[in-house]
């Protein structure tokens, strides 16, 4: 209804975020979401689904059990940018063996001058299973994982602008700290921890990011 009432398709949507009070709703949310995606017959050509992040949230307001927030890419600018000089502006998607592929996202979602990078576990993607260890290894392989992503769009980890790091014991937040600054060579990127109730598999971590586009998402032609 938002989107609608500001003209815009909701295949432009190129990230979401799930709020759930019960990660063991995730399935019927699921059930419910791949009927929203993808929307348009274009975007079911090319089996399109934005990048998604799923966090386990303490409370919801009105004691809701789910709560979505959502990016949208906006093609047609805001004023003075002319309506026209949309036309042609593209959104690109990539996937890479090198990290998990799921079917509910896409792990890299750029438009503009930002790639949206969904939400990582710390699992192997030779092996499809959660790597061994603590909190410590978990945080390097969704590290890894985020990196090759990035690397396979041609950009490198100094590009990310901003990390969201969910934990479930924030206790483990030194164990992670000590690997995630051995990912960047510059200056750090903005970033958010949250301590959260559960994550995905048993997952002790979770991050996600967003990368700078420099070069854009330009028309295509």
């Amino acid at each position: 209804n938002v989107l609608e009432s500001i003209d815009v398709p909701f295949d432009d949507i190129v990230n979401v975020r799930i709020y759930l009070k019960d990660l063991a709703d995730i399935d019927a949310v699921n059930e419910v979401y791949m009927t929203f995606f993808p929307d348009s017959a274009i975007a079911r050509a090319v089996a399109y689904m934005p990048a998604r992040t799923v966090i386990s949230a303490a409370s919801l307001p009105m004691n809701a059990l789910v709560q979505m927030d959502v990016v949208v890419s906006h093609g047609d600018g805001t004023p003075p940018q002319e309506i026209e000089d949309r036309h042609g502006i593209v959104i690109r998607t990539n996937n890479t063996d090198l990290a998990p592929i799921n079917p509910l996202y896409t792990q890299t979602v750029a438009f503009s001058h930002y790639n949206h990078i969904a939400a990582q576990l710390p699992i192997d993607a030779k092996s499809n299973k959660m790597v061994t260890g603590g909190t410590h290894d978990q945080a390097r392989q969704c590290l890894e994982n985020i990196k090759a992503i990035v690397e396979s769009i041609d950009h490198v980890m100094d590009d990310i602008v901003k990390i969201n790091i969910q934990v479930k014991d924030m206790a483990d937040l030194a164990a992670i700290d000590d690997v995630y600054s051995t990912f960047f060579t510059g200056e750090l990127p903005a970033r958010t921890v949250v301590g959260v109730n559960d994550i995905a598999q048993g997952a002790m971590v979770q991050i996600d990011a967003v990368v700078s586009n420099g070069e854009g998402t330009p028309p295509q032609k």
